[in-house]
């Protein structure tokens, strides 16, 4: 019997610190919202780990496995990702200096974090940081059929 109370449900993966974890990750968001039929972007959120997530294995060193943490609220879902790198994300925090150069491939993933999430951000950790980001849950009546 399945009880439709929206309740949040929240996930928390390890995954490798390596590229192989951008594809299981995408697919852990994917079916979270999918299992639980949320109605925040899909696409967007899977897109949007997948760059926190890369990020999370480019810029730490270390073989320490990260975690994916994923909370679905009625009002959308969250996502975090955590590393062992106390050092925050450069571009989720600073004011943009100088305008992001489009061909540089690092740098992008987080503008376009700032630019798709309802709200982003990090706080340190007992271990490192985590990254996370928010997606706001799409009316029923908003959504393509």
């Amino acid at each position: 019997m399945h009880d439709h109370s929206p309740a949040p449900a929240s996930w928390r993966i390890a995954l490798p610190h390596s590229a192989a974890a951008v594809p299981v990750a995408r697919a852990l968001v994917r079916n979270a919202l999918a299992e639980l039929e949320h109605t925040a972007d899909g696409d967007t959120a899977e897109l949007l780990t997948a760059e926190l997530v890369a990020n999370a294995v480019e810029h730490t060193s270390g073989r320490t496995p990260i975690e994916l943490v994923v909370e679905l609220m009625p009002t959308g879902c969250q996502v975090e990702v955590h590393d062992p790198d106390p050092s925050p994300p450069a571009d989720l925090t600073r004011p943009d200096v100088e305008p992001p150069d489009p061909w540089r491939e690092d740098g992008r993933g987080l503008l376009l974090i700032r630019a798709l999430s309802s709200s982003c951000g990090h706080r340190p950790t007992g271990a490192g940081k985590a990254v996370w980001f928010r997606l706001p849950a799409v009316p029923a009546q908003r959504r393509p059929h």
